[in-house]
């Protein structure tokens, strides 16, 4: 990633920082979201390691330096400073493809204040998205209900960049491959793909177009039938192709695409056709504008269907198409200590938890996830009795006599270096599963799941409400002197 996608306001800020001289001062940043998209119960946190990659490589270029010079509102000695300018900081994050939760520090950056300012808009744009595709991937993938699911969606993205890592994103969500070959050639990706409606087009009729692909590709012969009639012309040429040309060659017919109609029924209709021509191994394959909820409604309905092509409603996420995650200062240095800091917003749900911290995840005796609780870094494991309460809402609460605490997130970057083993695609793909296999059914609903409260550590919710509370004191005594100071204007019969 280019390392100028940055909101100009944080280099703005970064001369502020400067001018000041609190640049150098160490701080704590948390990126983390407020919201599941899709009304889901959980997020599969992807695009951690991007965001180490582009840690690991931050720099201004010459021309970067150049180009904000030209804008003449930066200092001279300003600009020199970001010319020699790397990331030093820390990194506390959890592995790409772990659960989590709304308002969890996902990854939080400990480094100088300026350098943790001028990345933030990066590691949102490589987390959110990242962290988008796979979960909706996930939940395409868990409807099919193990028939295969085909990531088709790249003529469909919202970019070559988007198209490439949300095949990528996808697999790892537990898709069988992508139609995106340079994901294949990047990342190994398995690349899948048969014809358009081109194909078939061009040829003197649909059975010339059948022969044709069937003797180039014997052994995965799978034709698309829908490109004039499904039922009176594409399965019967293509039961025709399997009889005259594959079964002479030792071959037989791989499948048949459906792209269009009603899939229910066509795809009823074609498993029949196919039995009573003998062709029970052929496989029936559809398209056409999927989702999680359509391919329900398909499997409920019987639709003897072995895979899915997926493409714009999985890597666009249509239906909820941005991830809200946001990255909030959380403690800065003074006089050599990390002091907590609160972001206070009218909107409750705007209102950030302080200090630096860490996530302890409680497991029952199943391996099923209780809760997580958020905690101060150095606070030590919690045992015995613990009272899970929401933040929000107090009533709402269930105390927990057996569990198995474990600290979800890793040190992964220490003074700018990447200290941490990381996984290739196939390793994520295998733990995402193992993730998956932590929650509920109730969970894992694709509507209205059971929802996981997320507990502050008493230390924590201490901190957090002293910090309101000192808020609430200030606010409260800057009104009173505006009040004093407008009444000291008025006159008696206007006080009245």
């Amino acid at each position: 990633m280019n390392n100028m996608i940055i909101d100009f306001y944080e280099l703005t800020m970064g001369q502020g920082y400067f001018n000041n001289n609190t640049h150098e001062k160490t701080c704590c940043f948390d990126l983390f979201f407020r919201k599941c998209p899709d009304k889901a119960s959980f997020v599969i946190a992807n695009g951690v390691d991007k965001c180490l990659d582009f840690l690991k490589d931050f720099h201004f270029s010459n021309e970067d330096i150049d180009y904000l010079k030209s804008l003449n509102i930066f200092s001279s000695d300003y600009l020199e400073y970001l010319s020699e300018l790397k990331f030093t900081g820390d990194v506390y994050a959890v592995p790409d493809g772990t659960i989590v939760f709304p308002n969890e520090p996902v990854i939080t950056i400990k480094a100088p204040l300026i350098q943790a300012q001028l990345v933030e808009t990066a590691l949102l744009v490589l987390f959110n998205r990242s962290s988008l595709i796979t979960s909706k991937a996930s939940r395409i993938v868990r409807a099919a209900q193990g028939r295969g699911v085909m990531e088709f969606g790249t003529r469909r993205a919202q970019g070559s960049e988007a198209a490439v890592d949300g095949a990528v994103d996808a697999y790892i969500a537990g898709a069988v491959g992508t139609a995106c070959t340079q994901s294949g050639k990047d990342y190994g990706v398995k690349v899948l793909g048969t014809m358009a409606h081109s194909f078939v087009q061009s040829f003197d009729s649909e059975y010339d177009a059948f022969v044709a692909y069937a003797k180039s590709f014997p052994d995965n012969a799978t034709l698309l039938v829908d490109t004039y009639d499904t039922l009176n012309s594409g399965i019967p040429n293509a039961i025709k192709v399997a009889k005259e040309v594959l079964e002479p060659m030792g071959k037989t017919l791989a499948g048949i695409r459906i792209d269009s109609g009603d899939l229910a029924y066509l795809t009823k209709k074609a498993r029949k056709m196919l039995d009573e021509a003998g062709l029970t191994n052929a496989k029936i394959c559809v398209s056409n504008s999927l989702d999680e909820y359509i391919i329900t409604d398909l499997i409920n309905q019987g639709a003897p269907i072995d895979s899915f092509g997926v493409g714009e409603n999985l890597i666009t996420a249509k239906s909820n198409p941005v991830f809200g995650g946001v990255y909030k200062l959380c403690a800065i240095e003074k006089e050599g200590v990390l002091e907590p800091k609160i972001k206070i917003s009218d909107n409750v749900e705007k209102v950030t938890n302080p200090g630096f911290k860490d996530i302890v995840r409680l497991y029952d005796s199943n391996g099923k996830i209780i809760s997580d609780q958020v905690r101060l870094f150095d606070e030590p494991m919690p045992h015995g009795p613990i009272k899970l309460q929401a933040p929000d809402a107090v009533w709402k609460y269930k105390v927990v006599k057996e569990y198995t605490p474990y600290k979800i997130r890793k040190k992964m970057m220490e003074n700018g270096e990447i200290i941490c083993k990381r996984r290739g695609i196939d390793e994520k793909r295998r733990y995402v599963q193992l993730q998956l296999d932590t929650l509920w059914d109730e969970n894992k609903r694709l509507i209205n799941p059971q929802t996981f409260i997320l507990n502050l550590s008493p230390a924590l919710q201490t901190i957090k409400t002293e910090l309101l509370k000192e808020h609430a004191k200030e606010n409260k005594k800057s009104q009173f002197e505006t009040i004093d100071i407008t009444n000291e204007n008025l006159n008696d019969d206007e006080i009245k």
